[in-house]
């Protein structure tokens, strides 16, 4: 009799255990889908949740089981994610094999991102502008009346976009330095962009 009560309560414990490995890969499986729809891949928000929901660092064999992905998908995400500063290796006494642990601060990684990649976006669209500016104003004073008039409509449009980046990356530098958004001056830019219609 006591043989059959423990089995009905290991039955119990392995449903628990199978209901909550189902709700951890719903979840990693829904920041996976997010981090797709911010240029990242799938995998690697996968992979990131997985390890910031367990309490304790994973091996990459123990990720790529729970995860359903091939060792080398599992290595090369946790390289890249290291690379972001997402997953940090973890020292567990007696083991030889490398463990991995979630960085725990979301705001860090989100400014990281912010900083590193759409930053640089922002200033690499400004920098094009700029240059793509100076050869039409170039043109303008060699070329006819005409050109000029043409020119002149190119460059009052390019002037918004530059405005727009010049937004977009006071904005992101207020994010990523974690200062209050002074709304002043980006209110001032939207309304020089309406009036120059």
């Amino acid at each position: 009799m006591r043989f059959v009560a423990h089995e009905g309560i290991q039955g119990d414990r392995q449903r628990l255990e199978a209901r909550v490995g189902e709700a951890e890969l719903r979840v990693a499986d829904t920041v996976g889908a997010l981090m797709e729809f911010w240029g990242f891949k799938r995998a690697l928000g996968r992979l990131w949740t997985l390890l910031y929901l367990s309490p304790d660092p994973l091996g990459a064999a123990d990720i790529a089981e729970r995860l359903q992905m091939s060792a080398g998908a599992i290595s090369m995400g946790l390289a890249e994610l290291q690379k972001w500063g997402a997953v940090h290796k973890a020292w567990r006494p007696g083991e030889r094999r490398d463990f991995f642990q979630a960085e725990t601060s979301i705001w860090k990684m989100i400014t990281r991102v912010l900083r590193e990649r759409e930053l640089g976006l922002v200033r690499d669209t400004a920098e094009a502008l700029s240059a793509a500016d100076a050869v039409l104003a170039a043109a303008a004073r060699a070329g006819d009346r005409d050109l000029r008039r043409r020119m002149g409509f190119i460059r009052d449009r390019i002037a918004r976009l530059r405005m727009l980046a010049q937004m977009g990356e006071t904005l992101l530098n207020a994010i990523v330095a974690g200062e209050l958004i002074d709304t002043g001056p980006l209110r001032a830019i939207a309304a020089a962009m309406k009036e120059s219609r």
